[in-house]
């Protein structure tokens, strides 16, 4: 237990242990025009009063939105047993397994996690030490650009911006040429594609779902592609390969996405979980670390990391990449999760997301001024609408509703548009509410 001084000269004897003369002192540093003038500090509280004071403080929180919002982060529901089991202290005070011989559990786990993923996108290989959707599709880049010694990218418009801007800037130092393609709420647009792709090429990126909701089949684009040696990125909503074409049958090379709607909360913004596949023959240029299964002398099976390029490692400045910790306990909610539904459950999701959000197209298809521009699509689409977009979210705001992302925040003469995400935890009573709060406030 610390000790905790009570009288001035107690105090001034550990001031002149850390040599100052007076409490002020310790704020000598700060410039006068930075310190406060004077703490008004109110009395003391006991616990019981302090709890009360900030539940009633926590009460005045609108806590009662329905939100329609999405754009690489979603509302999905997480069923209990996530939190149960995730909350256990052998789970939530593991950390890097560098001994295998006291790390079983935690690496099953990281080897379990790696064959979700590898079940999910089709592909061959996946790693379990990435942060968030967008560092995971920097990574899976600068893996390409190590496969192929080239330095020209093209980025499909359809990008979601916010991964958009983390790629140019991690990248603005190094030797790349980078070709941003206009965004496009449709499809992807193959032949302004095709004007660009050559043998400089290292890598399309690409995204599917694109950020404005837009299914798309890129088999013809990764075709395209290998022709002149080039790799094909592509960035998924693992939800919706619950229905959609995977990366691995389009023949895609290298697969990342955000993992928080397997099972993790939005939490005001993190922590998230990336993920990255591939196929097999790019293993030793993928970053981070991959857990194996193996046997030990006695043939019992048992678990370890198999490959670990890392720069803490044995790879210093030949390292694949800088990652230095694991997004396990969140790589475990995703495990959890997506065995608790199980194949079936997760189909049944992915569709159940699909099926709302087609009503919902089709309620607000029949509002004057609406326009919903894009199909196919999982379970968001964009709508064009008659009025500003920003003051149309003003308005439903009042009316307890967030109607979704004006996307006029991140594109030019997009101001009367907006990004509508529906997912499971819709009713089908709070759409209909929602198209008839969206009619009034366009049109009254």
């Amino acid at each position: 237990m610390s000790y905790v001084p009570h009288t001035r000269e107690e105090v001034k004897e550990m001031l002149k242990a850390i040599g100052v003369s007076s409490i002020e002192d310790l704020f000598a540093d700060i410039s006068e025009d930075l310190r406060a003038k004077s703490f008004s500090l109110p009395e003391g509280k006991s616990e019981f009063e302090v709890k009360e004071h900030l539940e009633r403080l926590s009460q005045k929180n609108n806590s009662f939105l329905i939100s329609f919002l999405g754009a690489g982060f979603y509302d999905h529901y997480i069923p209990a047993v996530v939190d149960a089991l995730v909350s256990r202290s052998e789970f939530y005070t593991a950390y890097t397994p560098y001994q295998a011989e006291c790390s079983q559990g935690i690496l099953q786990t990281i080897y379990e996690y790696q064959t979700a993923i590898c079940a999910l996108t089709d592909m061959d290989v996946a790693n379990a030490s990435l942060y968030d959707g967008g560092t995971a599709l920097f990574e899976a880049l600068m893996m390409a650009f190590r496969i192929t010694g080239r330095n020209k990218v093209i980025i499909d418009g359809g990008l979601n911006p916010l991964y958009q801007k983390m790629l140019f800037t991690y990248t603005a130092n190094l030797p790349l040429e980078i070709i941003k393609l206009p965004p496009q709420v449709g499809q992807v647009e193959r032949e302004t594609l095709y004007q660009h792709l050559d043998e400089k090429t290292v890598a399309v990126v690409l995204q599917n779902p694109n950020f404005f909701g837009t299914i798309d089949d890129y088999t013809d684009i990764v075709e395209q592609a290998h022709s002149v040696g080039a790799l094909v990125i592509v960035s998924v909503y693992p939800i919706a390969l619950g229905l959609i074409k995977t990366p691995g049958e389009m023949g895609v090379d290298i697969v990342t996405g955000e993992g928080q709607s397997l099972g993790l909360p939005l939490s005001f913004g993190g922590p998230y979980l990336g993920f990255l596949a591939c196929k097999k023959q790019f293993v030793r240029k993928m970053p981070g670390r991959v857990v194996g299964a193996t046997v030990d002398k006695e043939g019992k099976r048992g678990f370890v990391l198999t490959l670990q390029t890392r720069e803490q490692h044995i790879r210093r400045q030949k390292a694949t990449s800088n990652i230095c910790t694991n997004a396990a306990l969140c790589a475990l909610r995703a495990l959890i999760f997506l065995s608790v539904l199980g194949k079936t459950g997760f189909i049944e999701l992915a569709k159940l997301n699909y099926d709302k959000s087609e009503f919902a197209k089709t309620v607000l298809k029949k509002i004057p001024g609406v326009e919903v521009l894009n199909t196919p699509t999982f379970n968001e689409f964009t709508v064009r609408i008659s009025e500003d977009a920003n003051e149309v979210v003003r308005k439903m705001l009042t009316k307890r509703f967030v109607p979704g992302l004006p996307l006029g925040k991140f594109f030019k003469d997009m101001n009367n548009y907006l990004l509508i995400t529906v997912t499971e935890k819709r009713k089908k009573e709070e759409i209909l509410r929602f198209a008839e709060a969206l009619n009034d406030a366009i049109n009254l």
